[in-house]
């Protein structure tokens, strides 16, 4: 028994047993977290290789298909394979209240949704650790000053540590997919919350970068309330900009009262 690539679901199923091995390698047990929950595991070709680490691993998968071959293959993970869609799932409620790592080989459509969700589950999540297109996955680790920092970098690095591990060819999947993959590790850092309104920080972020050619004065004018800001970072661009810059930005911004 086999399982059909779907394309709608954005499936490419690794078939190099060296290279998932690697991939399995990357977890590092963040804070001595070894429950694992494994996103979209296909056949279980990195489940595999999760399973020997001593982990208690879960999977969740939306493709019948693949959840039938799963149940057969994998007896060990009995009723740890769920089915459900990541990005809809109440996760408190099906990995409990205590800490889980978030693995798999993500489909490259909805990459950053599973980030963006892992992110309002941070403080449960210690390690994320996964295969995105590479492009993506260099922007979540890229530093500042460069094109491809962007949101989510900020975003991602505001809470983790992140570390690119290595590029992945397109023949070890099935089918390949057009581009490269880039295996990334997140761990979550100290930070249990910003010292900043985190609501407006995102709006800050996001503000700054949706006009990312113009000045920070110029980009978010509008959350300025008619101030004049005289501060250097008023004259950057925001690709330029650290975390730490975004918050301390984020602060100027919420200490403003509408000018007269």
């Amino acid at each position: 028994m086999s399982v059909k690539a779907k394309k709608h679901l954005g499936q490419h199923f690794l078939t190099d047993k060296g290279v998932c091995q690697r991939i399995a390698d990357q977890f590092k047990q963040h804070q001595g977290c070894k429950k694992v929950l494994e996103i979209g595991p296909g056949m279980g070709a990195l489940t595999e290789f999760l399973l020997e680490k001593e982990q208690d691993v879960w999977v969740m998968e939306v493709d019948t298909e693949s959840i039938a071959f799963l149940q057969k293959n994998f007896p060990v993970l009995q009723d740890k394979i769920i089915e459900a869609d990541f990005l809809k799932a109440d996760l408190p409620e099906i990995m409990g209240k205590e800490k889980f790592a978030v693995v798999g080989n993500f489909p490259y459509n909805i990459s950053s949704q599973i980030l963006f969700k892992c992110l309002e589950h941070r403080n449960q999540i210690p390690e994320i650790m996964g295969m995105f297109q590479r492009e993506v996955a260099w922007r979540i680790a890229e530093k500042p000053g460069t094109k491809q920092y962007g949101i989510l970098s900020v975003f991602m690095q505001a809470y983790y540590d992140i570390e690119y591990c290595f590029t992945v060819d397109e023949h070890v999947f099935d089918p390949p997919p057009k581009v490269k993959s880039g295996v990334i590790r997140c761990t979550r850092n100290s930070r249990e919350k910003l010292p900043c309104d985190e609501v407006l920080f995102k709006q800050v972020v996001k503000t700054s970068f949706n006009q990312r050619r113009k000045t920070i004065r110029n980009s978010i004018k509008a959350l300025l309330k008619g101030n004049k800001v005289d501060h250097p970072f008023m004259a950057l661009r925001p690709e330029t900009l650290s975390v730490d810059q975004f918050i301390e930005l984020t602060q100027i911004v919420d200490g403003l009262e509408p000018a007269d």
